[in-house]
Order: structure tokens, then C-alpha cells, then sequence
């Protein structure tokens, strides 16, 4: 069985993100969404093990000290981390995870897990980005003119990353990373045991 494919995927706020991989699980249901774990407390509604993992400060910072998390960071007084356990869980059993993350997660996840598929995903602009922000009416121009600095940040980081896109059209968009998906299902670097497996038929 072909071990499964990690996914890292970034991109700015307002970059319809949500949008694209929507559409993406629409087409890949096998496709797992990898779920972060919090020591927040859990929101009206949401269910442990499908929102978040909720877990006490204890528990996070154990898995953090032992080596259990692909990446974590801590916002506005809460820590939130991707547990290796189950995200490997997937993986070792052939099935192909995505994870969706801000760049410096993403950093921390090429660094643990180099095979992992690295994706960004780029706004037509920057000017593009600011219109689309301002057309949501519901952050103040402060807000909008601090994502906007964010996204700068961010779209720096591109190199970083094995593949770059530009989501101008949600359905482009989608087509785009649908192609990149399935194509990385070559790259050599998550082939290794393949190449292995034939030299060691010589």
C-alpha cells in the first residue's frame, strides 16, 4: 500500500481559501482534513474531534515537549498544534491529509516532515486582496489594513513552498489545485520507498 500524501496548504485572508477547498473535498472525498488541536475551550456547537482536539494546557505542552506536534503556536493566550499521531495515523494507512495553516505552521511542517507537499495560494494582488476584504463590511479599515501587512508577509514566503497558484476564478482555482494534487503524486521526494523498492530488485 502507497503511503499517504501530506498536503500543506497557505494563503492569505481574503484569498477564498474556504472557498477552494470546499471544492476540493467535493472532488477527493477520500481526501482527510487534518484537525488542530486547542486549549481553548470548545464554542457553542463544536465537537471534539471534528473542530478541534480540545486538550488541557498539560496535554498540549506534553506533546510539544515530546516531539508529538508537526507545529504549533499560541494566539491571544490559547496554543493550537497539529497532532503527528493522527495525521501520520492517516498517512501510514494510504490516506492523503491536508492541512490547512498560516506560513510559519507551514515552516515548522517542512522542517519536521520535508515530504510534505508544500501549496500556496495567491491572490490576482495585493490591490485585489484589499477590494475583496473591504467587500466583506465587516472589519474596520484598521483590521483590513492589518491583514493586508499580513498578507505581504505572507506571500513572501511563497518560495518557500513546491507549487504557487493564483486564484483569480474559484473554478480555475480549483481546477489548478486539483491538477497540482494529483501531479505531486510523483515528485520524487515522496517516492523515495519506490525508487528503493526497484533498486533493490537490481
Amino acid at each position: 500500500m502507497n503511503k499517504g500524501v501530506l498536503y500543506v496548504f497557505s494563503a492569505p485572508s481574503g484569498c477564498g481559501k474556504g472557498t477552494v477547498l470546499t471544492e476540493i473535498r467535493k472532488r477527493l472525498p477520500n481526501l482527510k482534513y487534518s484537525v488542530s488541536a486547542t486549549t481553548r475551550a470548545p464554542r457553542d456547537g463544536e465537537i471534539d474531534g471534528t473542530h478541534y482536539y480540545f486538550v488541557s494546557r498539560e496535554r498540549f505542552d506534553e506533546l510539544v515537549e515530546t516531539g508529538g506536534m508537526l507545529e504549533h503556536a499560541t494566539f491571544c493566550g490559547n496554543s493550537y498544534g497539529t497532532p503527528k499521531e493522527k495525521v501520520f495515523e492517516c498517512l501510514d494507512n494510504g490516506i492523503d491529509v491536508i492541512l490547512e495553516i498560516e506560513t510559519k505552521g507551514a515552516m515548522m511542517v517542512k522542517e519536521s516532515y520535508p515530504e510534505a507537499v508544500m501549496i500556496f495560494m495567491l491572490p490576482p494582488s495585493i490591490e485585489e486582496l484589499r477590494s475583496r476584504l473591504e467587500n466583506r463590511h465587516s472589519e474596520t479599515e484598521e483590521v483590513i489594513a492589518g491583514r493586508v501587512h499580513e498578507a505581504a508577509r505572507e506571500i513572501a514566503m511563497a518560495e518557500n513552498y513546491d507549487y504557487v497558484f493564483v486564484n483569480d476564478d474559484i473554478s480555475e482555482a480549483v481546477d489548478t489545485l486539483y491538477q497540482i494534487m494529483t501531479a505531486s503524486k510523483s515528485l520524487t521526494k515522496i517516492n523515495q520507498d519506490l525508487i528503493k523498492g526497484v533498486l533493490a530488485k537490481c
